[in-house]
Order: C-alpha cells, then structure tokens, then sequence
C-alpha cells in the first residue's frame, strides 16, 4: 500500500466518523441557519417548556461588608490549618502507593440544589407540506428543501453543504436554562405565579379523533409468549435421574 493511499483512506475514516456523530443529535444543534429559517417561515414552532424538579448549581455567594466578620478569629486557629495542610500534603505523601497519591487529588464534587429550569422544544406545524428556500451567508448562498414523507411522521430534507452559515447563525441548542423569580411580592404571590404556570403549560397536543386501527396494519396475533408447555426432554431427563438415584 502507498503512503498516498493509506492517508486518503484515513481522511475518508475520519470524516465518515464525523458523520455518524451527527446521528440522532437535535438538527438546530447541527445547521442553526436552515432551523432558524423554517421556524421563520412556520414549519416549526418553539414551545417553552418547565422542569420543575431540576438540580442546578449553587451559585456563590456575594460579597458584602459583613462577609470579612467570618474570617475574625484567632491566627492559632490559621497556624494549625496552615500546619495540618503541609502534614496532608507533603509529609504523608508516599511515592511509592500511587492510591495514596490520587485520594489526594480527588475532584471537586459540585453541589447542586432544586430550582425550576426552561428548555425550548419545537413543535412540527402539519399544515406546511413542503417549503424551500435560500439563505444568504455573507460570499456565498445556503439552499435546501424540505419536504414531508406520505403516511409518515418523518420530514426529508436536502440541504446544500458546501456554504458554512455558522458565523451568521449560531446553532439552536436545548440547554436549560434556570428560571430566576424576581422577589417583588410575597411568597405566595410567588407560590401562585409557579401554581398558575404549571396548569399553564401544555406538554402534549390531545389528537383530534381517535385512530385504533388502519387498513394498511396487519393485527394478526403473533408468537408463543403466553403458550406454556413443558418440555419432553427435560421430563424424561429428570425421570431417568431419579430412577438411578432411587
């Protein structure tokens, strides 16, 4: 094999890997130009949803006048810190067990506390069947076409790749971000303004007619889960060992 060869070879591994990364991941994540624009034209719709039983990090504290009051205290108190550090980390440190070594350096665990958090999600409109477009990226045009697949849920999109739009059009990520309640009111008032924003939100579109059945579906019952019998193998087998054991 040529060096040539084996260098183009690796070039087309390695952008084969690239492709199969972009599987399965959220498509505003990946070109944000061609998301935004369907979202503009009304092929899709954001949709704010809530967490309400999310973890979020613990921000740090801010610093005030009284803050300095907690480090008043006798300079015996930083001496023995000061000293039992040293002794951890320099004393008690054995080369030779490498375990000792990495308890020394474990990770910083973060602490995380309860808070509400909003996500977008996007909602396909029905009623738009297929649309194209172009986008304008500075020297060079995007264009791409989008068209939804009969008796399906799924939409096929044609996108021209050679144009990179990523400096105009950041991708759409769907990170949560915390919600920050302004404390303008009571707590109830606040209590009231969460209760309210729950029955607010509509997680799911209730379907407009029921559909228990469709004339392309095959409902013929199929496999032997719930047939039990036993085995004739095992049946002889067994009686054959407890005649020689009896």
């Amino acid at each position: 094999m040529r060096e040539g060869e084996g260098e183009d070879k690796e070039e087309e591994s390695g952008k084969e890997k690239k492709k199969w990364r972009k599987t399965a991941r959220f498509f505003g994540e990946i070109d944000g130009s061609v998301m935004t624009t369907l979202i503009r034209m009304g092929m899709f719709k954001r949709v704010s949803l809530f967490d309400y039983q999310a973890m979020c990090k613990m921000s740090s504290h801010s610093v005030s006048s009284a803050r300095p009051l907690l480090s008043v205290r006798p300079p015996i108190y930083a001496l023995a810190s000061t000293l039992k550090w040293f002794l951890s980390n320099f004393l008690l440190r054995d080369p030779a067990c490498p375990t000792l070594l990495a308890y020394t350096h474990k990770k910083k665990v973060e602490h995380l506390q309860p808070c509400d958090t909003e996500y977008p999600s996007f909602v396909y409109e029905p009623s738009v069947k297929e649309t194209n477009s172009i986008i304008k990226c500075g020297r060079c045009q995007k264009m791409f076409v989008v068209q939804q697949i009969p008796e399906s849920n799924l939409l096929m999109l044609v996108v021209q790749a050679d144009c990179d739009c990523s400096r105009q059009h950041p991708p759409i990520t769907l990170e949560p971000k915390e919600v920050k309640y302004i404390l303008l009111g009571s707590a109830q008032e606040i209590t009231n303004m969460k209760c309210d924003r729950m029955r607010s939100q509509k997680v799911r579109r209730r379907p407009e007619s029921c559909h228990s059945y469709h004339p392309q579906e095959n409902a013929n019952d199929c496999g032997g889960a719930s047939f039990i019998s036993l085995s004739k193998c095992l049946l002889l087998i067994c009686l054959s060992f407890a005649a020689l054991v009896s």
